[in-house]
């Protein structure tokens, strides 16, 4: 009798977590998505999925619309090859389409008060949304509700932030860091020395990343995390942090799981060092791909998590339908990461490619949360181009 109940308050408690994990908005994303994306195992808790806030929400301003980018940074070809493909390509076409006046682009250089002052002075101005990159999780909230209740919705991109007047997109960064550290595992056979080099500590994407990898290299006991360096996403300081690393740990390295865009850099490195070089994780930085593509044996495989442009447009694109009331159903609006074999890299890139190339594969749009995909993020989905006002 007393089992009976167990099982019967077992049953009700897993149906009230069950309540709780899938609420309004992610239980009206597809089972398959939200299995491989949405794990709470595999899910950084801080990261907001909750209904959004923007599910019945429409611009108080008919078209054509002011943008404003609060980049927090701009030293390193991740940032160069999204802004271009924000004024390159995504200005021009949205234009053309009436849809969008101008983007006014401010930068704070990793100063987040500076970057607070900067989104108000664009709420100020009448921007009529502002989109962020890779910012701090919690700095920008206050600012993102002023902006909230003036009228202005906040996009963030590769990396969320907590606030829930934010719409977030991404890849799920512990999730790809749990896979890249479980790639890396297998790929020394189980055992042996990793470095870990992350991008810029206290950014979102970069912290959840760099958990996710720690996470997967635990799962295999004889490894040992020797090392854990910053290279601030570029491969210069990727390069300069590696070299002073290598010369104070002359211990066996078995593996380093590095995130992009550091790779080409860190490469480079170990190539100066005279020392062997190890199994490296790639995303999508052309030059360490490069490498590989001259040495097939090398890796098994590269595993790219934010091509810099289709990343941009990803979060531009998902701004246009809640502006245009299509209504975002969660808060965060997650992509997966893309496996890229050898025989990929082949077709892509030929012997004579730059080995200290800092550009970036892009793997396009419609790969990258087509839209198809955003469709099943929204309650009322339409194609944004062809909007009417």
């Amino acid at each position: 009798m007393n089992k009976a109940i167990q099982l019967v308050v077992f049953f009700v408690l897993s149906l009230g977590f069950t309540s709780v994990s899938f609420a309004a908005g992610l239980d009206e994303i597809p089972a398959d998505i939200r299995a491989e994306l949405y794990d709470p195992k595999l899910t950084d808790p801080a990261q907001p999925i909750e209904a959004s806030l923007y599910r019945n929400w429409k611009t108080k301003n008919p078209p054509p619309w002011t943008i404003g980018y609060a980049s927090s940074y701009a030293g390193n070809t991740w940032r160069k090859g999204a802004i271009q493909r924000l004024l390159g390509e995504l200005l021009p076409k949205w234009q053309k389409l009436g849809l969008v006046k101008d983007i006014i682009v401010t930068q704070s250089n990793l100063k987040d008060s500076l970057q607070i002052q900067q989104m108000r002075q664009l709420v100020d101005q009448g921007v009529d949304a502002i989109i962020v990159c890779c910012s701090n999780p919690t700095a920008l909230n206050q600012t993102v509700k002023y902006a909230y209740d003036k009228g202005v919705p906040t996009f963030s991109f590769t990396g969320y932030l907590t606030s829930p007047y934010a719409v977030n997109s991404s890849v799920n960064y512990h999730k790809a860091g749990y896979d890249i550290g479980r790639w890396m595992a297998e790929e020394i056979d189980e055992k042996g020395n990793i470095l870990v080099i992350e991008g810029i500590p206290g950014a979102s994407a970069s912290d959840s990343q760099n958990r996710g990898v720690l996470d997967g290299l635990a799962q295999s006991p004889d490894i040992k995390v020797v090392g854990n360096i910053a290279h601030m996403w570029t491969s210069q300081v990727g390069q300069a942090e590696t070299q002073k690393w290598l010369a104070t740990h002359p211990q066996q390295l078995d593996g380093i799981a590095v995130q992009s865009s550091g790779e080409t850099g860190v490469i480079q490195a170990l190539l100066q060092s005279g020392r062997k070089i190890p199994p490296l994780s790639i995303g999508g930085e052309l030059g360490a791909l490069c490498y590989w593509r001259n040495n097939p044996e090398y890796i098994s495989a590269a595993i790219q998590t934010w091509p810099p442009g289709d990343d941009i447009e990803l979060g531009w694109n998902i701004m246009m339908r809640t502006m245009q009331g299509q209504g975002p159903k969660i808060q965060s609006i997650l992509v997966p990461t893309i496996k890229s074999s050898y025989d990929d890299i082949k077709a892509l890139l030929d012997e004579n490619c730059d080995r200290n190339s800092t550009d970036w594969l892009h793997v396009g749009i419609e790969t990258w949360g087509g839209k198809e995909y955003l469709d099943k993020f929204f309650l009322r989905p339409a194609d944004p181009e062809k909007y009417k006002p």
